[in-house]
């Protein structure tokens, strides 16, 4: 008698990775539709980490933790968003755990990073569905970076509230 594995079978992984494919085409082309591929991603990430670098309150904080690293970053940038728009899966770091501990780091930096990252859009004149799907991607992104950085439950603690 076998005993039974964890491991999956062989038409298991063919199933999984012809869903992974089916998946990661579908995101390609949805993007195709928008106006969206690799060029577009590489300018993105180019223009708004060079506005990024000049503005007043992102450039310092941004600057402070990447000095004398930011072609890496830009590599890094590029293939966290190639990965978010195309489902690829090909982006491996770790998003939380890059910005805890950065010097000057707040809150309300996540607004000023949304309002630059709208305006590289508008610039770059993406298509209006491109526009809106990159917004609330990053959005989303910026709210849960803002909850794992900076939410304690313990403040929702009703009895620690004064009324």
């Amino acid at each position: 008698m076998t005993q039974p594995t964890d491991r999956p079978d062989r038409a298991d992984l063919q199933a999984r990775a012809a869903h992974k494919a089916e998946i990661v085409e579908r995101a390609r082309s949805e993007m195709a539709e928008m106006g969206v591929d690799a060029l577009f991603i590489d300018r993105l990430v180019e223009t708004f980490y060079s506005h990024v670098r000049a503005h007043p309150t992102l450039g310092p904080v941004f600057d402070q933790r990447l000095s004398g690293r930011w072609p890496e970053h830009m590599v890094k940038m590029k293939a966290f968003w190639s990965s978010v728009a195309f489902k690829t899966g090909a982006y491996g770091g770790k998003p939380v755990m890059a910005h805890q501990g950065v010097d000057g780091m707040s809150e309300a930096l996540f607004a000023d990073w949304l309002k630059l990252f709208a305006a590289t859009l508008q610039e770059l004149e993406a298509s209006p569905k491109a526009e809106a799907w990159f917004l609330a991607s990053a959005e989303r992104i910026a709210k849960s970076l803002i909850l794992s950085l900076f939410y304690n439950p313990a403040f929702d603690d009703p009895r620690r509230r004064q009324g």
